[in-house]
């Protein structure tokens, strides 16, 4: 019996030395930027994509990417969030009961989306007002939930923060490479700056390639464009990485 106490208490001291350290057993024999950890950065961006492969996170993607300079604020928006909440959750996942789960996590990611939305309220509002409800829409967002539910709930503070940089690294690529090319196209801008030439009345008023007879794509300003172009992406994607392309 006082050997089993012993044992206990051992494992309890373990477990709070682990929590202080903020690693789990696996965790402390690798290094911090191991093969294994970086590939928890480098697979969203291709061969797990959130956007691309596992389809979460459409709505955004079509709705705010009609220009380069909200997409890339609700990137690192994204980041933030998936970050932070994958991080305090992982600090708490031996301490969440498991029916409340969801709760919890729901509570943890609202909050980071208030202060994220706080602060670019406070030093970037024009972006924020672009973005109006989708910053807050983060907070029902599949690809944050999924990552809390299906990885930081099960592994280290270190894992779950580089879990959470990659896949809204990933899901930020497609938003931004969406946008640059709607915005290109559309407007012959990026962040709101002419970069094709200027546009006059006429062709000779006009410069760059406007003066050759070039004019924008209105379509692509329409939200079904969005959809196209990430449809184009997929089949990109596919063409140059077989492996997911889906068996019959």
């Amino acid at each position: 019996m006082a050997k089993e106490k012993k044992y206990n208490s051992a494992k309890e001291e373990e477990k709070k030395q682990e929590m202080i350290l903020f690693l789990s057993d696996s965790e402390e024999k690798e290094s911090f930027l191991s093969r294994a950890n970086r590939k928890l950065l480098s697979d969203p961006l291709d061969d797990n994509n959130p956007i691309t492969v596992q389809v979460l996170g459409i709505c955004s993607a079509l709705a705010i990417t009609v220009q380069l300079e909200p997409a890339v604020v609700m990137a690192i928006a994204v980041m933030a969030v998936m970050a932070f909440s994958n991080v305090i959750i992982s600090l708490l996942r031996n301490m969440i009961p498991s029916r409340i789960r969801i709760i919890v996590q729901l509570v943890v990611v609202a909050s980071m989306v208030i202060l994220v939305d706080q602060v670019l309220k406070a030093y970037a509002y024009d972006v924020s007002k672009q973005l109006a409800v989708f910053i807050g829409l983060i907070i029902t967002n599949c690809i944050v939930m999924g990552r809390l539910e299906a990885f930081a709930l099960g592994n280290g503070v270190w894992k779950s923060f580089l879990d959470g940089i990659g896949n809204a690294a990933g899901y930020g690529l497609i938003l931004i490479i969406v946008a640059f090319i709607r915005e290109l196209l559309g407007s012959g801008k990026l962040f709101g700056f002419e970069v094709l030439g200027h546009k006059g009345a006429t062709l000779a008023d006009s410069t760059g390639l406007y003066a050759l007879g070039y004019e924008n794509n209105g379509l692509m300003l329409l939200s079904p464009m969005a959809l196209i172009v990430v449809g184009v992406i997929i089949w990109v994607q596919r063409a140059r990485n077989r492996k997911l392309i889906e068996e019959n």
